[in-house]
């Protein structure tokens, strides 16, 4: 579900922008329009914005509910503040995690305008001007240099909002790929584990026994390596343990189909760890 996050000032003209999306893409597309935003989930907002804890649970009540409904499928707007740049990277993080398209419209409305389109709500909608004046002080507005930021669409007052430039935006451009620590690690043989548990913990024992003998500067050749360590400082045995779980890790996300080649990759490992 292609994502769009909404961004601004309190009374910016968000959910005015939202609407003239979503009619341009029901009238364009045939994707169903999903919106969430602080009316959806029945925030009041004099309430929440004065507690920090309060608001933080609104937060992570909206970044739920995005992840129950973001897919591959139709379109998905969150009509919020979203004023914290890390809660936009959060944000973020769970359109790479679904691999779904996603960019950041931003209301970049004046706030003495703002605050008079606060002042024209009706009673239950309207900000205090004590709330209203510390959540300016506190937007961090996007900044299209951040990948989490961009795409990123700033919208002035009297700007008309360019549907079709968005549309593409999270239509026709390509998903972010995941991050390779989400992602699910490859099935390799229980032969290959085996064997790069075994050469590992063989390599770092032969270390171990070598440093008893050996000066900084030594070159320590390694059965199955061409390559081999050079011994620049003595090495703790939590040391050698810690890079070789790092490379375990990392050679269970691409295993190699010869096993043979294991001794020579952990031996390059090492010597750029190491140094």
């Amino acid at each position: 579900m292609p994502f769009v996050v909404m961004c601004g000032l309190p009374c910016s003209g968000k959910s005015r922008r939202v609407e003239e999306l979503k009619k341009h893409l029901e009238k364009h597309t045939e994707k169903t329009i999903h919106v969430v935003s602080d009316d959806t989930i029945g925030v009041v907002r004099n309430d929440v914005y004065a507690d920090s804890k309060k608001e933080k649970e609104v937060r992570g009540t909206l970044k739920s509910t995005v992840q129950r409904k973001i897919s591959k499928e139709d379109v998905l707007i969150m009509d919020s503040l979203n004023y914290i740049k890390g809660y936009r990277y959060e944000l973020f993080c769970v359109t790479k995690s679904c691999q779904t398209p996603h960019c950041v419209i931003h209301c970049d409305t004046n706030p003495d305008v703002a605050s008079q389109w606060n002042q024209q709500r009706g009673e239950t909608e309207r900000y205090s001007q004590e709330i209203f004046d510390a959540l300016v002080m506190r937007f961090e507005p996007p900044d299209s240099r951040n990948r989490w930021d961009s795409p990123l669409f700033t919208i002035q007052v009297d700007d008309e909002l360019p549907c079709q430039q968005i549309c593409d935006a999270i239509l026709q451009r390509k998903a972010p790929p995941p991050n390779q620590s989400t992602q699910s690690q490859p099935l390799s043989s229980t032969n290959f584990l085996y064997e790069l548990d075994k050469i590992t913990k063989d390599i770092v024992n032969i270390i171990m026994e070598a440093q008893k003998t050996s000066i900084p500067g030594d070159k320590l050749s390694i059965p199955g390596a061409k390559d081999k360590i050079e011994i620049t400082r003595h090495l703790t045995l939590a040391e050698l343990q810690r890079t070789r779980r790092q490379y375990i890790t990392y050679t269970k996300m691409h295993p190699v189909e010869d096993t043979t080649k294991i001794s020579n990759m952990f031996v390059q490992f090492l010597n750029n760890s190491i140094r």
